[in-house]
């Protein structure tokens, strides 16, 4: 059974589970969001089904934390954009893509 640690070399500094690049947030996601049984959350990531109740625990202990590294994870960096669709897809040359 892993401890949940946040070091600023990894995810940025978001806690994480010890050992691993798996974050709370992601976890949570998945649990939470996702609705994936937690067993299958621990098989999927190979941990054990304490470690993601661990990590759900610190998510709800840590709510304005957590909160705080959801938006950060949803933000776009500025200068990015995202991509829904070859809609949004240009040439390298910066030449739209005819229709």
């Amino acid at each position: 059974m892993s401890e949940i640690i946040s070091t600023p070399d990894t995810l940025g500094g978001a806690p994480r589970i010890e050992g691993r690049r798996i974050g709370v947030h992601h976890i949570a996601k998945q649990v939470l969001d996702a609705e994936v049984d937690p067993a299958q959350v621990a098989a999927d990531y190979d941990l054990e089904l304490a470690d993601i109740y661990r990590a759900l625990t610190y998510y709800y202990d840590h709510s304005d934390e957590m909160r705080a590294v959801r938006k950060q994870r949803q933000s776009i960096p500025e200068g990015m954009h995202v991509v829904e669709g070859p809609d949004d897809l240009e040439r390298r040359d910066g030449v739209e893509k005819e229709a």
